[in-house]
């Protein structure tokens, strides 16, 4: 064969994965853009955090530190954990990517959720791994039906609560149910991207169960209520013995300086937190009544989204509502891909886009 004729070839199941498409950002033409399709806080990330980033400017040359230790240091004071059992990464979606690449391969089984986050699968595929699929009842994740998808192929289950796009969560207790039902071989991964914003007290982000198991990882996020998405912050608390798997095959400087120095100036300033959830808190409520009036069905939310479905009905669907919103200058989030055809995902932004949106939507579904 001609060397010509030759070229790398990806390994088999690479090129079935669909890439993951991130919400739009643009709205041609409209002088004015509010961007309500990443999830991201309309607060900004806390002033301190600010100034942490600045000041690391002035050591450029230097390496990273590359065991994160500042920021572990930071989320085991402020979350009152110890620092060995927590790893900081790129996003929290490197995180889930190493759990994928050390513990899945070949002929294994990744257990997701009908709606659940889309690189979940994307990750499992990645590994050579088969991603299985289990319904979920009324948007919310069905512990019963997961258990029923185990089976000696399993190897891996991910969980997000509160869930993406659907702002549900499931109660400590069905966690606790679903955590005894698996083997003991399996990983259940708790993805609590959103838990800064839960106040119900049936809810628990994961540490209580990492602390007495070796099969649970809680994830974590500085993208939303710590405002920054930009710099890629996550962190995971594991057992560790998991915690050593997934350092050995981690990039020796997988967090940049400035992302190290502003996650532990954010994380410390819980004062700022507490506003933002309070504001995100007002506004889940005041836009789920108002789009409720309208007669749109809004999916109760614990989160800093909302979830609106629209009428199946000619002029009124989510593709038509997305258009007419982003002509004003309103970007939402089309979820087709999370298995909602005729929905949009709602960010709750600043009071001044909130509004605009209420205003948008009145005026889409013919109401004065």
């Amino acid at each position: 064969m001609s060397s010509d004729s030759m070229k790398p070839t990806p390994r088999p199941g690479i090129l079935d994965i669909a890439a993951y498409v991130p919400g739009k950002e643009h709205a041609p033409g409209v002088a004015r853009v509010f961007k309500l399709s990443s999830n991201e806080t309309p607060m900004g990330p806390s002033p301190k955090a600010i100034d942490a980033f600045k000041q690391s400017a002035g050591h450029l040359e230097i390496y990273p530190d590359g065991q994160a230790t500042a920021l572990r240091e930071a989320i085991a004071e402020v979350h009152g954990l110890n620092k060995a059992n927590i790893l900081c990464g790129n996003g929290s979606d490197e995180l889930l990517g190493l759990l994928c690449h050390v513990y899945l391969g070949a002929g294994d089984e990744g257990i997701i959720t009908e709606h659940g986050f889309l690189v979940y699968k994307i990750q499992i595929m990645g590994a050579g791994a088969t991603p299985v699929v289990v319904k979920e009842k009324d948007c919310t994740v069905d512990v019963d039906a997961i258990l029923a998808a185990v089976t000696e192929k399993t190897k891996i289950v991910f969980l997000a609560n509160p869930g993406n796009p659907t702002g549900t969560y499931v109660p400590v207790s069905e966690i606790r149910r679903l955590h005894a039902g698996l083997p003991g071989n399996v990983i259940l991964v708790l993805d609590a991207a959103y838990a800064e914003y839960v106040r119900r007290n049936d809810y628990q982000a994961g540490i209580e169960l990492v602390s007495g198991a070796r099969n649970v990882v809680m994830t974590r996020t500085f993208s939303k209520v710590y405002g920054l998405a930009a710099l890629r912050v996550g962190w995971a608390y594991a057992p560790l013995e998991i915690i050593d798997a997934l350092n050995r095959v981690r990039g020796p400087f997988n967090m940049n300086a400035a992302a190290i120095a502003a996650g532990a100036a954010a994380v410390r300033d819980q004062e700022f937190v507490a506003m933002a959830v309070e504001h995100n808190l007002t506004w889940v409520e005041k836009v789920t009544t108002a789009l409720t009036a309208l007669g749109l069905k809004v999916t109760p939310s614990v989160a800093n989204f909302v979830l609106i479905h629209f009428p199946e009905v000619d002029g009124k669907r989510a593709a038509e509502a997305d258009d007419f919103l982003t002509s004003r200058g309103f970007i939402l989030r089309a979820v087709k891909g999370y298995g909602f055809a005729n929905s949009l995902r709602m960010t709750i932004g600043s009071e001044e886009a909130n509004r605009g949106v209420i205003d948008a939507l009145t005026e889409f579904m013919g109401r004065s």
